[in-house]
């Protein structure tokens, strides 16, 4: 099977990604430094943080289905010109500053921001399984083409695209696009904070929130061909979009619980957050230095993690999630421990590496679990987790620094993530075994007629009422 990176549209979709995340980190570091800068508190930068990650949280999901609604071309284009002229407006109100006013930007920006990053991946995994598709069609037509003209009474029929591959081999398609996108963060991840950091220092905040909302526009403009259309059975109405997407996770145990673990696992990941600086300027006694070398070596960790994933992409989803969850526990533990800052920076080498190959591997299990009309808003369900948890976990690391020490603190976050592997242990065989109806032929449950049989392998058994009748084939269907 050839890569999917091969693929010219999903090549614009991760350049357009990574983009997107350089320029992010550029309007974060001006916001941050700016607020604090105008009023001298940290709950004013708190606020901010909360604004731009904890509440959007609550609006995403509303958002990517209304999206997924709309029968208009460039509805992504549209949210990223959305989110050029917040950031514009930001950039004005630094040099006229107004702390609420700030807020309600960041608050509107960031939902935008979340729904964008949803329905990019979606559309990063549309693409690479359009381009799987195409490939089997051309292979298909080159192998028929060599059989020569049928004979007398041979009957020959062609196949559709979608049931030219395997189950496998889309899911491995999938993977291949969420390991090129978490290339593309790991890289922004290490390289944004710093180049940010300069442009701030030398340009001023105002011209960084500029270069972020240029580089907005440039992602519009990379992806206006895009269209995240979904046509839904159960309705057109947003309300009826999500209450189809909620009944799925109702119904899907194994997803249920993988979203629940991961929530929790998060809250742990974050609380660092509250945890390092204290840690690095005092504990080890390494200064502002030691605390940015703390964080080169996290992001170098993200890089290799992502390496990692890209290479191990056909290991079970689950034991690579396993395997990264107690990679990010045992580094927090190694914190705790660690005499000399050294030490703390090959802990965090680890634990950066575990942060990468374990969100990959979140992102490929929902998708995997996932029929493909509802991967975007199951991206905007696990956009939302991660945007919301890390704001308790600041809390919980800033609540336990307060109460007892920063070795303490690491301790404690570390043995509780190390625990949570038991949880995606637990998962594991579960979301290997587990095949959404039709994975086969490439397309989605509901686009198949359903045949009497055993219930839906994910969901657990509904006695059918008599007399009702069977959802008739829908043809032409856009996923």
């Amino acid at each position: 099977m050839p890569s999917s990176l091969f693929s010219s549209r999903l090549r614009r979709i991760v350049a357009a990604y990574a983009i997107n995340r350089l320029g992010t980190w550029f309007g974060y570091v001006a916001l941050s430094l700016a607020v604090y800068e105008h009023t001298h508190s940290a709950v004013a930068v708190a606020a901010l943080l909360v604004s731009g990650q904890a509440l959007p949280a609550f609006l995403v999901p509303a958002l990517v289905a209304r999206i997924e609604a709309s029968s208009r071309r460039a509805g992504l284009t549209a949210l990223y010109v959305f989110e050029a002229l917040a950031t514009t407006a930001l950039a004005v109100l630094l040099w006229h500053f107004w702390l609420p006013a700030v807020l309600v930007l960041v608050l509107l920006d960031g939902t935008a921001a979340l729904a964008a990053s949803s329905l990019l991946r979606a559309e990063a995994a549309r693409a690479a399984r359009e381009e799987l598709e195409g490939t089997a069609v051309d292979a298909a037509e080159a192998a028929r083409a060599g059989a020569g003209p049928p004979q007398a009474g041979e009957r020959r029929h062609a196949r559709p695209p979608s049931q030219l591959n395997t189950a496998a081999e889309v899911q491995l398609t999938e993977r291949k696009a969420n390991a090129a996108l978490n290339l593309a963060f790991s890289a922004t991840f290490v390289a944004g904070p710093a180049l940010a950091g300069v442009l701030v220092a030398t340009a001023g905040g105002p011209v960084a929130l500029l270069i972020d909302a240029a580089s907005f526009l440039i992602c519009g403009a990379m992806l206006i061909d895009l269209h995240p259309h979904v046509e839904e059975v159960e309705g057109a109405s947003v309300r009826a979009r999500l209450r189809a997407a909620r009944q799925y996770i109702n119904e899907v145990t194994v997803l249920r619980l993988l979203l629940i673990a991961e929530g929790v696992a998060l809250v742990f990941f974050a609380a660092d957050g509250s945890i390092e600086v204290p840690y690095a300027t005092v504990t080890l006694n390494a200064g502002d230095g030691g605390y940015g070398l703390l964080l080169a070596a996290w992001g170098a960790g993200v890089v290799l993690g992502g390496l990692a994933f890209a290479r191990v992409v056909r290991r079970p989803l689950g034991a690579m999630l396993s395997a990264g969850t107690l990679a990010v526990g045992l580094a927090y533990v190694g914190y705790a421990v660690a005499p000399s800052l050294l030490v703390a920076c090959l802990a965090g080498v680890v634990g950066g590496a575990g942060n990468g190959v374990q969100w990959a591997s979140m992102l490929s299990a929902v998708q995997q679990l996932t029929p493909r009309r509802l991967h975007g808003r199951m991206m905007g369900a696990v956009e939302s987790i991660g945007a919301f948890c890390p704001g308790i976990g600041l809390l919980l690391g800033g609540v336990l620094v307060a109460a007892s020490t920063p070795r303490i603190a690491f301790l404690v976050i570390g043995l509780a993530a190390t625990a949570m592997t038991a949880a995606f242990l637990a998962l594991s065989s579960r979301i290997e075994a587990a095949s959404i109806p039709g994975a086969d032929a490439g397309t989605s449950p509901d686009e198949q007629l359903p045949e009497p049989g055993p219930p839906h392998p994910l969901a657990e058994s509904r006695p059918r009422q008599r007399g009702a009748r069977r959802p008739r084939r829908r043809t032409g269907r856009r996923t």
